[in-house]
């Protein structure tokens, strides 16, 4: 271990932003729209086209050569359809939510970098960053702009009037809550290792190893976080078309229509850009190029890199829909709360732990120690635990039996049975079969047939029967 490593990165040098001229960043700024813009027509047809080959059909192949331009013809057909306002909806809300929804997809790729900060390029004569701003906590910024994009697909569920939409919007609201949190915590191992918040700084503190060697873990969990953050198949919920029609936008139609679809892919691609920067080394070219080009990471070679590896993640979550089925809301539920979090958590005190032993200058046989040794003693303390879970169960199930029988309707209303205890058998009456003609009738008791038996048989009928019969023919 080098003394590199055994000292906290310090925070990244930012005194290179905020100092373009307004021109400049203005210019930044159009050329980061027209990125996400181009990157999103792109990602509609690549998914198309990728799905397509996948499932042995042919794609788009009319618009443009070899069906290129069939994003672009979709948006101009979106924006001369007619444009339908529910008369049920809260109508300054209702048009409100799809700006809501794509103006943060927009911000949050302000402080992604396509290029080194401390070898800045000349445009029109003037030296500037490959990187419209950067911020110390840039990331923390990325995670709020994604929150408040979610309230753009909240209120066009709420507003819209309708039951379908309102169930998609519950749906993306616990969705969000549930896989923010993964993320974020994958976020903190970053932070633990690269000693900053600014994505320039991550980036810088990847130069030797990208964080996905590192922290794979943190990766792994990244990657179903951010699937379920974009609300893309197999964690499309919100507007899952089997049981939802919709979902969210269901009641929307047009541009409005068009703007939440333009959503959904600018996140998608500000999630993979986001992965791409913390854990596969940003700009900085993969390993075998940059080591026998010494000038692979200068200059304006560093946004190919970055488009490339861009592509690659955009191609993961194409490869995702066509591949794997949609998952029922429980289960995704289940794999954020009891399953990412969890584990986030034991990797993040994990990593924690190995970085103040680098810190204080442990070897690594020391560090192999210590962890191996803690993971030891959980392993001991889980088993003793779920020891003790077991030896209560199986007492307060003999407790159980012993216990009076189960009365459902002990308080006046029937409820069901508490786990140890069993419902009593129902009472039934006894079976009766069907008569037939030859069955006796049954006769009151102290009543004699004209035999003189008990009960007359078929072949005659009693004395009451016969002096009513009398009665009748006088």
């Amino acid at each position: 271990m080098t003394s590199a490593d055994a000292v906290l990165a310090q925070e990244a040098d930012l005194s290179m932003f905020g100092t373009d001229p307004f021109w400049l960043i203005l210019l930044k700024a159009v050329c980061v729209f027209a990125f996400l813009m181009g990157t999103v027509l792109i990602s509609i047809v690549m998914e198309r086209k990728v799905v397509a080959w996948m499932q042995l059909r042919i794609g788009p192949n009319r618009h443009g050569p070899w069906g290129m331009l069939q994003s672009l013809a979709d948006g101009i057909k979106l924006m001369l359809k007619e444009d339908i306002v529910v008369k049920a909806a809260d109508k300054p809300v209702y048009i409100l939510a799809p700006i809501l929804a794509v103006i943060p997809a927009f911000m949050a790729f302000a402080v992604i970098p396509f290029g080194p900060a401390d070898d800045p390029v000349t445009i029109f004569g003037t030296e500037t960053v490959l990187q419209l701003t950067d911020l110390p906590v840039a990331l923390l910024y990325v995670l709020a702009t994604s929150a408040i994009a979610a309230y753009g697909t909240v209120l066009a569920g709420w507003s819209s009037g309708s039951t379908y939409p309102l169930l998609g919007g519950v749906r993306a609201t616990a969705q969000i809550i549930s896989y923010e949190v993964a993320m974020g915590l994958s976020f903190a191992a970053v932070f633990l290792y690269s000693g900053t918040m600014s994505t320039s700084g991550i980036v810088g503190a990847q130069a030797d190893r990208w964080f996905v060697v590192i922290l794979p873990v943190s990766f792994l969990i990244y990657l179903v976080s951010m699937v379920g953050e974009a609300h893309r198949a197999p964690f499309d919920m919100p507007e899952s078309e089997g049981d939802l029609v919709g979902g969210f936008n269901t009641e929307y139609s047009s541009i409005k229509f068009a703007m939440f679809m333009l959503a959904e892919y600018i996140h998608m691609v500000t999630v993979s850009a986001l992965m791409v920067t913390i854990f596969l080394g940003g700009w900085r070219a993969p390993a075998p190029i940059s080591t026998w080009w010494e000038g692979a990471n200068s200059g304006w070679w560093p946004i190919l890199w970055f488009v490339v590896k861009l592509l690659g993640v955009l191609f993961v979550f194409v490869w995702l829909r066509g591949t794997l089925p949609r998952v029922r809301y429980d289960q995704f539920m289940v794999l954020g709360w009891k399953v990412l979090i969890p584990v986030a958590l034991v990797w993040l005190m994990l990593v924690a732990t190995v970085r103040a032993l680098q810190l204080e200058g442990r070897t690594l046989g020391d560090i192999i120690f210590w962890v191996l040794g803690g993971m030891v003693v959980l392993l001991i303390v889980s088993f003793l635990v779920d020891l003790t879970r077991d030896r209560a169960e199986r007492g307060r199930e003999e407790e159980g039996a012993e216990e009076a029988e189960f009365d459902p309707m002990a308080g006046g209303y029937p409820v069901p049975p508490l786990p140890g205890q069993s419902l009593p058998p129902v009472p039934r009456r006894p079976a009766r079969g069907p008569r037939t003609e030859r069955e006796p009738a049954s006769v009151p008791a102290g009543t004699e047939g004209s035999d003189g038996s008990a009960e007359g048989g078929t072949d005659g009928p009693t004395d009451d029967t016969t002096s009513r019969k009398e009665g009748n023919d006088a």
